[in-house]
């Protein structure tokens, strides 16, 4: 298993409420969070099997902006 990050602009609760039918609707996460209290408002992505990518649309999807964090 692998956990992911992105940058996001999921900035307060009703954000994560709005991006959590997207997030569930994906196989292959684990569990994910947003550290809304982080300025940059990080998502963490526990994968099982889900790319970067399919991530960043669902969320893009849902009228965020997300950014992948490397390293």
């Amino acid at each position: 298993m692998e956990t992911l990050t992105f940058k996001t602009s999921i900035n307060c609760g009703g954000c994560v409420a709005r991006v959590t039918p997207a997030l569930e609707s994906l196989k292959g996460i684990a569990r994910w969070n947003v550290d809304t209290g982080n300025p940059d408002k990080i998502l963490s992505v526990q994968t099982d099997g889900i790319t970067e990518e399919e991530i960043i649309q669902k969320v893009q999807e849902s009228g965020f902006k997300i950014e992948r964090i490397v390293g």
